[in-house]
């Protein structure tokens, strides 16, 4: 069970990675982290299961962490949209003078 748990989540990790380093839609990078932290919490309940508790308590940790990120982010990706119109990262150069 662990074997297969610890398996899926670094299939989980490796999609968000690929998806991070190979989009340029603000919305699907910012989903694709957030595969990475689920595919972490898997690993965490995996081993959370097989030595003991304290693995479930990160995973609170890193789900209030989500949480917080997500609102932050979606709140930035509105404003980028407001401003500039698109999501597209190639278009949005807010720090060139």
């Amino acid at each position: 069970m662990l074997a297969e748990a610890i398996f899926f989540s670094a299939v989980l990790f490796t999609i968000g990675v690929i998806g991070v380093l190979t989009r340029r839609n603000a919305i699907i990078i910012f989903m694709c982290v957030e595969l990475m932290l689920n595919a972490v919490n898997l690993s965490f309940v995996a081993f959370a299961r097989a030595y003991g508790v304290a693995g479930q308590i990160f995973v609170f940790f890193v789900m209030t962490v989500a949480a917080a990120e997500a609102a932050v982010g979606l709140a930035i990706i509105i404003a980028l949209f407001r401003h500039k119109q698109t999501v597209n990262l190639q278009n949005i150069n807010l720090l060139r003078g």
